[in-house]
């Protein structure tokens, strides 16, 4: 078999520019299909579509990642909107919720990074907790602090020993989506991973991996997909 092609999410940006243009783009940081590939998968980026087409994109990968950015807009698990929560990405909450329900479906592996471990958690009828402080070093630049597995779960599995990780995110996860487990923790008590027990490798994690050199946690998504 070949490598195994992996579909990364996009931004939908209104405003991007490079060269001579400033024009509305679909992007990605370099690090997430750079992650993919580094750990032996073809990367393949997912722009927002029309969520009835999510299904069929889902079909045509081995397994599907749901990047960072920005907060999903509370109105997805019924909240009011916090004063600290960001502006909504309307486009990319549909499809990307949309791509996670179809890789759940489908059985196809399954990895949230921040932005994507949350909507992991309000595709299964889960909450978040709008705004929390220690977790943001300042914006833009990448803070770093330990999250401690649980033993017994597939990111325990994964990484089993406590590990320094790269972090950016001011929201997390309150109530737990249906059948979701926890299975990393910060020092603070903070969800930093969920999973989804059973055949489907369906993993989301809070921090940011594709911007560390530990590939543990890709490398068990490519092997899962393969």
């Amino acid at each position: 078999m070949g490598r195994p092609l992996i579909g990364v999410s996009t931004y939908l940006e209104t405003g991007a520019r490079w060269g001579v243009w400033h024009l509305e783009a679909a992007l990605l940081p370099a690090a997430y299909p750079r992650f993919v590939q580094r750990a032996g998968g073809l990367a393949a980026m997912l722009p927002p579509d029309d969520p009835a087409r999510a299904a069929e994109t889902v079909a045509r990968l081995d397994g599907v990642v749901v990047a960072g950015g920005a907060d999903i807009d509370p109105a997805r698990y019924g909240a009011e909107r916090s004063p600290r929560t960001g502006p909504p990405a309307h486009e990319r909450d549909a499809w990307e919720l949309a791509l996670i329900r179809a890789a759940l479906e489908s059985g196809t592996p399954l990895l949230g990074i921040c932005r994507g471990q949350q909507l992991l958690n309000v595709a299964l009828g889960g909450t978040l907790v709008q705004h929390l402080d220690g977790h943001v070093k300042e914006p833009g630049v990448f803070g770093f602090h330990e999250v401690t597995p649980v033993a017994g779960t597939l990111y325990g599995g994964l990484v089993p020993e406590p590990c320094g990780v790269p972090t950016h995110h001011h929201q997390t996860v309150d109530r737990l989506g249906e059948d979701l487990v926890v299975s990393a923790y910060a020092a603070d008590g903070t969800v930093e991973a969920i999973e989804l027990p059973g055949p489907t490798w369906a993993l989301g994690v809070q921090w940011h991996p594709e911007m560390d050199d530990d590939l543990r946690v890709v490398r068990g998504l490519i092997a899962a997909a393969s």
